[in-house]
């Protein structure tokens, strides 16, 4: 274990076909520290569900591959003697009990003495912030309320494993933001391993200590939000988290050459090229400092930030961030400069 506590998990040739042929994991190896929190990110249908139920041993892996709890190898092991809770998009929670009821039933299934499960439950109310509602039903509860009691189902056992599927798809947004929050800082102020399912790229940021992007089955990229974002290793996990904005022009004398102006590229080559870029990586400046220049086609106004899309600068709409407090109109001309660092020439 580490010295946060938690249980590692290794996976170790990992692949699943299901009975109709469908390949819906190709052989995966993977390493999670105890305490971490790894996000699985990709689109629907991508395999992300299907490796976290082969953690969880709600899937059996095709033959060949291995799964380790620590050093224990836990491969034959079913859901419940693997000690992981789960949580799932649908709550899964007993319309027939109440709340402590809940929190209590797995408890009660791995034989905690009655004195155990009343101390945990209390527990466990008062870490979600949900002691009023002990006696209420579940089906008296906002999808908030109902999320909050399934977490507090899921770590009451003590598991070595949190599991989370799309825990927050079917809340609002503003709510799924507040738990988002709650539940990142939950998880690590547990130090529990866990490992946390979604398609959402501003939930897996936020959420994940790393980020194991997936596409067709096959884990295309593995690190932290940082490195995912600004160091994508294909034109997927590019494309994918986040946008991206993509120029082609020509590379000579040390500079990338776009119809809007030059840029210093220190990648090296020559001739054509297809250099990428973050909208927040291109800055807003005054003619003189300005590198390239264009003209706004369109802003957005998002609160926190304004979007802008800036034609002339290449063959297509650039889109721009900016958090300045200044208004911007259509037909305005506006100058960019993007640091070297931020250009990208991916060749997938």
């Amino acid at each position: 274990m580490s010295a946060k506590g938690g249980t590692a998990i290794r996976l170790v040739g990992c692949a699943k076909t299901f009975t109709n042929g469908t390949r819906a994991l190709e052989r995966t190896a993977l390493e999670l520290k105890g305490g971490e929190i790894i996000v699985f990110l990709g689109p629907s249908g991508c395999g992300k569900t299907t490796l976290l139920r082969v953690i969880a041993g709600l899937e059996s892996p095709d033959p060949g591959g291995r799964i380790f709890f620590d050093d224990e190898d836990v491969t034959e092991l079913p859901i419940e003697r693997r000690n992981v809770g789960m949580v799932f998009q649908s709550y899964a929670l007993f319309p027939n009990m109440n709340v402590e009821e809940n929190i209590a039933y797995g408890l009660k299934v791995h034989g905690a003495t009655p004195q155990h499960r009343a101390k945990r439950v209390e527990e466990m109310l008062q870490m979600m912030q949900i002691g009023e509602l002990r006696l209420r039903r579940v089906t008296e509860l906002s999808g908030g309320q109902r999320q909050r009691v399934a977490l507090a189902r899921a770590i009451a056992a003590q598991p070595r494993v949190l599991l989370l599927d799309e825990p927050l798809t079917a809340l609002d947004a503003l709510l799924r933001e507040r738990l988002r929050i709650e539940i990142d800082v939950l998880l690590h102020s547990l130090g529990i391993t866990a490992a946390y399912v979604t398609h959402d790229q501003g939930e897996a940021m936020a959420i994940g200590d790393r980020i194991a992007v997936i596409n067709r089955g096959t884990i295309v990229q593995t690190g932290t939000p940082r490195e995912i974002y600004y160091h994508p290793a294909s034109s997927f996990v590019a494309d994918f988290v986040g946008t991206m904005n993509r120029v082609n022009g020509t590379l000579r004398d040390g500079s990338l050459e776009l119809p809007g102006g030059r840029i210093p590229w220190t990648q090296g080559g020559t001739g054509a090229v297809q250099a990428l870029f973050r909208p927040n990586d291109a800055r807003i400046v005054t003619e003189a400092e300005a590198q390239l220049r264009g003209v706004v086609e369109q802003q957005f106004f998002l609160g926190d930030r304004t979007r802008l899309h800036v034609s002339g600068i290449a063959d297509g709409l650039v889109v721009v961030e900016t958090s300045e407090h200044r208004e911007f109109r259509v037909g305005q001309s506006v100058g960019l400069r993007i640091e070297p660092g931020a250009l990208l020439n991916l060749r997938d």
